[in-house]
């Protein structure tokens, strides 16, 4: 079949324009290079809802970002995306520091966000108690939330597909012919046909739009690098505690998670490869070095896991969006760290620009609500539900101690509209085997599950699946 739109990359941000697109009746392929949903940057950001308070006004991520925010706050309470309303200290450690405080208030009135409150020493140790001395003041920035970086491009996704999108996993497209009003894409699984392309291929958006033929930006992945602590360090920190931002990083910052965790990163460095997420000795130093500064008793707990993440970076410090009418191409690339909490509004202005393209938007009555599996920490989850356990007694069998994942979810993770078929996929979808044990006690049952809903063995899983 020939697709009204071909979306490229199943990120946060191409499954939010799949989800927004399935709102019309279109014939829509998202296809990625990966075998999941949100499997790159997506799944390794910080997970802050951001306000985008620090973004440059005037810009097109401050626009969007001030957009898509309350966007997806209000699509996160309607289908079960975990977020918890932390807000942020924005902490002064130097005299420079603490003068630019003011302006960055300004900053942030300038794009929309009216509600920062400039604190003082007293204030501040108040509410973080167990802050590190020498802090000057802060900025409290009540907006910024925190929300799960696993559910939310797989909700994007799992309401496009069940609206009728097709999903193409392990598909990554090698090149594109350009003609007539049909473009035939070539990819690693036969090809696809499609009026409308959108690239929003992440790390490899360069490599997307160069076969449209442009040369827009170049992508050079910046790593990043987290630390994850254990639960029983959650009681340390109130707030997401952001550094005072520079022109390449937002800093280094300690954060709750949704999960019960506390994130300490990321770091920032600039690498060649489009791969390498792994970690490092000098980054992890790094990182136990300033959360040394930020919150001393951090580092008396136990970590529960390090990771790295990519961030597509380019030599552009604004979002690349733009949309060709004439080659029916948009293209969506240098998408920031504030990509997640922008995705929504990106994804509503990529769909504006195509019908300015020419594509034809007739807007559906038929369309399916969704509601996703809750794996946070602040409502109740499936083992907690005495009247679902009742009902279907899986729900009440734990698998996953550490998470408390039961066999009741790990089996609903089987079958959904976008099943999980790895390790990692069923962890994103349940939490499973990233409790403090990381599957030591939980591994080989949950391999055995897996094993029953795909067509590899135990052993082919677990010598597929780096742990």
């Amino acid at each position: 079949m020939t697709f009204d739109v071909v979306v490229i990359g199943a990120g946060v941000v191409g499954a939010a324009i799949a989800r927004a697109l399935s709102e019309y009746r279109l014939a829509i392929a998202i296809v990625d290079a990966a075998d999941d949903v949100g499997t790159g940057t997506s799944k390794a950001s910080t997970a802050i809802l951001h306000t985008g308070f620090d973004a440059t006004p005037g810009t097109l991520e401050s626009r969007l970002l001030r957009r898509g925010y309350p966007l997806l706050r209000a699509y996160a309470r309607s289908v079960g995306i975990p977020v918890e309303d932390t807000g942020a200290l924005l902490v002064a450690w130097t005299e420079e520091q603490l003068a630019s405080l003011p302006a960055l208030a300004r900053k942030a009135a300038d794009n929309g966000v009216t509600d920062l409150q400039a604190i003082a020493v007293p204030e501040l140790y108040a509410l973080e108690p167990e802050l590190g001395p020498g802090a000057l003041g802060a900025l409290r920035i009540p907006g910024e939330s925190i929300i799960c970086p696993y559910t939310t491009p797989l909700a994007f996704a799992t309401e496009a597909v069940v609206n009728g999108a097709t999903l193409r996993l392990a598909t990554e497209v090698r090149a594109v012919e350009r003609g007539g009003s049909v473009h035939q894409l070539a990819t690693t699984r036969g090809e696809l046909a499609a009026r409308f392309v959108v690239n929003a291929a992440g790390l490899g958006a360069d490599v997307v739009d160069a076969m449209f033929g442009h040369r827009r930006f170049t992508v050079r992945p910046r790593r990043g690098e987290l630390i994850v602590y254990d639960k029983l360090a959650r009681s340390l920190v109130r707030h997401v505690l952001l550094p005072v931002p520079t022109k390449t990083t937002k800093g280094v910052l300690v954060t709750p998670t949704v999960f019960g965790n506390v994130l300490l990163g990321p770091t920032a460095e600039d690498i060649d490869d489009r791969d390498d997420r792994a970690t490092t000795e000098a980054g992890i130093r790094s990182l136990l070095d300033k959360g040394h500064h930020i919150l001393p008793r951090l580092l008396d707990e136990e970590i529960t896991a390090t990771y790295a993440g990519l961030r597509a970076a380019t030599e552009h410090s604004d979002y690349q969006i733009h949309c060709d009418a004439e080659q029916r191409y948009a293209c969506v690339g240098s998408i920031r760290s504030t990509g997640l909490s922008a995705s929504m509004g990106i994804a509503e202005h990529v769909v504006e620009l195509l019908a300015l393209a020419g594509l034809a938007l007739e807007r559906r009555a038929d369309r399916v609500a969704i509601e996703m599996p809750y794996i946070g920490q602040l409502a109740a989850r499936p083992h907690e539900d005495a009247e679902r356990i009742a009902r279907v007694p899986d729900y009440g069998r734990i698998v996953c101690h550490c998470e408390r994942v039961s066999l009741g979810e790990l089996r609903d993770a089987l079958v959904a509209p976008i099943p999980a078929r790895s390790l990692d996929g069923l962890r994103r979808r349940t939490r499973c085997l990233q409790g403090r044990c990381q599957g030591f006690y939980c591994l080989g049952r949950i391999a055995t599950l897996l094993a029953g809903g795909t067509e590899r063995t135990v052993d082919e899983i677990l010598g597929g699946e780096a742990r």
